[in-house]
């Protein structure tokens, strides 16, 4: 659980920002996400695939263009 302790005479919207960073940085809003819906095993494995044929994808274009 993410916490910060507001310091004396900072303003609500900085400890806001610094709350929202260290959610952010330890990533609880995409844990929550990603188990707030129920998948079937075989869709997990195909998001997977889907997900790893993206970042390949990406990685050739990249590598393509740094080629030139």
């Amino acid at each position: 659980m993410a916490f910060i302790v507001v310091e004396e005479g900072e303003s609500i919207e900085s400890a806001l920002r610094r709350f929202k960073r260290k959610v952010q940085q330890q990533a609880i809003i995409k844990e929550i996400k990603k188990h707030s819906v129920y998948y079937k095993p075989g869709e997990k494995r195909r998001m997977k695939d889907a997900l790893a044929r993206k970042r390949m994808r990406r990685r050739m274009k990249r590598d393509k263009e740094l080629e030139y």
